[in-house]
């Protein structure tokens, strides 16, 4: 099977995504069901698991045993809530907000209307859509992001179901571990491939 490379850094291929998709809708995976599900060898899950902890989107931990015997390794997505946090994940928000300070006081721009949690929310989630390859323009009045044109519009059909589902699950956790009343609802549908709009929506 082809496959074709769907993003920069961390999800730069589409292995990983598929590696990241199976951690996003069940926490707690093993090296063995993860090399079960993707056809993997395990040193290659292994060297993207790595990567991906590196980026700040999986956490490991050590399986809880009740008998004797080595414990597992488990793996689950960071999704930014507090048993589901990466600390790379903290530092980049916390980077992100601090870089998105500076540039107001440079440029004199007032923080969003939204507020000023908000506003750091949207920072962290523009510096990581723009690692991702995206180029995002947020719309606060519509509550909108928009990133076409998408990188991903030459990808295989069949394939931009899940390229759409973890991305979207990394905006909700971008937003979630920044901590705020943003959140990422879906991705609008599109006219044409190279479209890509991602509803936002405003917690109680």
């Amino acid at each position: 099977m082809t496959t074709t490379a769907v993003s920069y850094g961390p999800i730069s291929s589409y292995s990983r995504v598929r590696i990241l998709h199976l951690v996003q809708t069940r926490a707690e995976r093993t090296i063995d069901e993860l090399c079960e599900a993707t056809g993997l060898h395990a040193n290659t899950v292994r060297e993207h698991l790595q990567r991906l902890i590196e980026g700040g989107y999986v956490i490991q931990a050590a399986e809880h045993r009740t008998t004797r015997g080595r414990p597992r390794t488990l793996y689950s997505a960071a999704t930014g809530a507090p048993e589901a946090s990466s600390p790379i994940a903290r530092d980049k928000v916390a980077e992100a907000a601090r870089r998105g300070d500076l540039m107001r006081r440079i440029l004199s721009e007032p923080d969003s209307e939204l507020g000023r949690e908000a506003t750091y929310q949207l920072d962290a989630l523009v510096e990581h859509l723009e690692e991702s390859g995206f180029e995002p323009i947020v719309d606060e009045g519509r509550m909108t992001v928009d990133l076409t044109p998408c990188p991903h519009a030459a990808s295989s059909p069949e394939h931009r179901p899940m390229l759409c589902q973890v991305h979207l699950g990394l905006m909700q956790g971008v937003l979630t571990q920044a901590g705020g009343p943003v959140a990422a609802e879906c991705v609008q549908v599109a006219r044409r491939p190279e479209e890509c709009t991602v509803q936002l929506r405003l917690t109680a």
